[in-house]
């Protein structure tokens, strides 16, 4: 079993995603059916989570960590690392 790592776009684009779910939760025509405490929790993450403004903001100062878009070929090489790395568990080891 290896550790997968995440993609720079990869956790942008999560972080991007999980504000979008947060927010639905607190509609009710786009999901009517969620519970008020559901909605209440949802409602307490995002008073913390970032906007997209601080999103954006990590991709000009972690551009290592978080990017909107990766150049295709960066990005072919990343995924070559990784699945080198996962075919080799000893050196996922970092501790």
């Amino acid at each position: 079993m290896g550790f997968n790592m995440t993609l720079p776009d990869e956790r942008y684009r999560s972080l991007v995603e999980t504000r979008k779910f947060l927010v639905s939760l607190l509609v009710p025509s786009i999901t009517p059916k969620v519970p008020r405490k559901i909605r209440e929790q949802a409602r307490a993450l995002l008073k913390h989570y970032p906007t997209n403004y601080y999103i954006d903001d990590l991709c000009v100062k972690l551009p290592k960590d978080y990017a909107k878009e990766m150049e295709p070929l960066y990005r072919m090489v990343k995924v070559y690392e990784q699945d080198k790395q996962d075919s080799n568990p000893q050196q996922n080891v970092n501790w």
